[in-house]
């Protein structure tokens, strides 16, 4: 199983998020930005890595917010660790998706988010999860 971080980034009600590359697995699905944590890395430095390559900002890494795990059909499994970022330095610019949007939280059950986003997707449209 492999652990995998993804930032909440929001901006009043609107929340980013980004598609993933027609070219890259689970193509052209929905997602928060982040990345793997890599050997020797905490979570909060991999998000922070992650959004500096992604996105182009350098954030501060807030608390987790939620936690899930996933085990996909094709056998890849995942942790996934969500953390609220409030705060960051920079305008994020796409770096590495096919698009990013800022969505309005109510919204983001009509994006095709990859299975292991969708119950916090779910949860967050809901008002369940700030």
């Amino acid at each position: 199983m492999i652990i995998v971080t993804a930032g909440i980034l929001s901006d009043g009600d609107r929340m980013l998020i980004c598609q993933r590359p027609a070219t890259a697995g689970f193509p052209l699905k929905w997602e928060f930005p982040g990345g793997k944590v890599e050997d020797g890395e905490t979570p909060e430095a991999c998000l922070r890595r992650e959004l500096r390559e992604e996105l182009a900002i350098e954030a501060e890494v807030g608390p987790e917010i939620y936690r899930t795990e996933h085990r996909y059909p094709n056998g890849f499994a995942v942790r996934l660790l969500f953390f609220r970022v409030s705060r960051y330095v920079g305008t994020p610019t796409n770096g590495a998706f096919e698009r990013i949007e800022w969505v309005r939280r109510a919204d983001l059950a009509a994006y095709d988010f990859l299975e292991a986003d969708r119950e916090l997707v779910d949860r967050m449209a809901g008002g369940e999860v700030e």
